[in-house]
């Protein structure tokens, strides 16, 4: 009995001194995501992919336009067509279906690889501006990831607006 009573003390005073340290600590929380899909940087970053990647976008779709008109010909003239017509437009069909999906793997792969690295420019400047934001108001920790935050301490808005100057 006396073991734990003085487990259940220890237990309290821990609790006490605990709630008065962490009383005088100022905390923050940044959603991060919005902050990655608001911020005037993340924004101008999109716009730059999007920029980059238009011309092969376009030639994306002439290249599946292409092929869907050429399969509306092979569709349309299967009776009238020429054995060695339809052949060759079969195998017509066939190459540029598969050039449409090397150009469309190639795409991907290199929008995808472009898209990671604008995203850690723009992580790398937000994380800055965070820890800024943190030092400068005296914050204790700010944290990004959490399962709840109460409103009051969401400094998310702050962060965009920092990261708009």
């Amino acid at each position: 009995m006396n073991a734990q009573w003085l487990k259940m003390t220890m237990g309290l005073l821990l609790l006490v001194a605990s709630h008065a340290v962490f009383a005088d600590m100022k905390i923050g929380f940044v959603n991060t995501e919005r902050v990655f899909r608001e911020a005037p940087i993340a924004i101008a970053a999109q716009k730059k992919l999007e920029k980059e990647f238009a011309p092969r976008d376009a030639e994306l779709r002439k290249m599946a336009k292409q092929a869907r008109d050429l399969q509306a010909q092979l569709e349309k003239g299967n009776s009238t067509l020429s054995d060695n017509d339809r052949h060759a437009k079969e195998r017509e069909l066939a190459d540029i279906s598969r050039e449409y999906q090397r150009v469309l793997r190639e795409f991907r792969e290199d929008l995808n690889l472009r898209r990671n690295e604008e995203l850690t420019k723009v992580q790398d400047r937000a994380r800055k501006a965070i820890q800024a934001y943190g030092e400068t108001e005296k914050y204790d920790v700010i944290v990004e990831d959490a399962i709840y935050f109460s409103p009051k301490i969401d400094i998310t808005d702050r962060i965009i607006h920092m990261l708009a100057q």
